[in-house]
């Protein structure tokens, strides 16, 4: 595990600074009260914290010197039933709020992808124990993965906020 130190510490943190981020973000977006509601936020713009969040969780956990790969598995299992458990609750808001209509690429990077990484680390959990080099492949390219998801939707939020503050303001 000493191996993997570094990719995680890397997406660990950055997964960290851009939750920070995203504060700062929602904040700006705040000030813009005809672009955003509680409904959309939450559909939006929490979910990407959260899945920065498990990156830096999966991240933290798999740099603790554990004595065997049961609280790997464990831990990974958790954090796939809970993002899982939680995206169910996002889609669901997602179909509901009326500030803005999802387009396909959306159900991929909010609904799809995520579904993907949490069903990863729920399968890599499993196979730990018989097949622990491809789990642990399994684990970083699903923290990975949730990082960069998250990049895409909080640029994404960004732009879609600018564009449209652009085009409030020419009316």
């Amino acid at each position: 595990m000493e191996r993997w130190e570094t990719f995680y510490v890397i997406v660990g943190s950055s997964a960290a600074a851009l939750i920070g981020i995203q504060f700062v973000v929602v904040t700006l977006v705040a000030g813009i009260r005809t672009l955003t509601t509680a409904e959309s936020i939450s559909a939006f713009g929490t979910p990407t914290v959260v899945h920065l969040s498990f990156a830096l969780v999966v991240s933290a956990f798999m740099t603790v010197p554990w004595e065997s790969p049961f609280p790997v598995a464990a831990l990974a299992a958790a954090c796939g039933l809970a993002g899982l458990g939680y995206l169910t609750i996002v889609l669901r808001r997602a179909r509901r709020q009326t500030v803005y209509q999802p387009v396909w690429e959306d159900w991929v990077w909010h609904g799809v992808l995520p579904a993907a990484c949490y069903l990863a680390l729920i399968v890599a959990a499993l196979l730990r124990h018989s097949l622990p080099r491809p789990s642990l492949f399994a684990i970083a390219a699903s923290a990975l993965a949730l990082l960069l998801i998250g990049i895409h939707n909080a640029w994404d939020t960004v732009v879609h906020v600018i564009v449209t503050a652009a085009r409030e303001g020419d009316r």
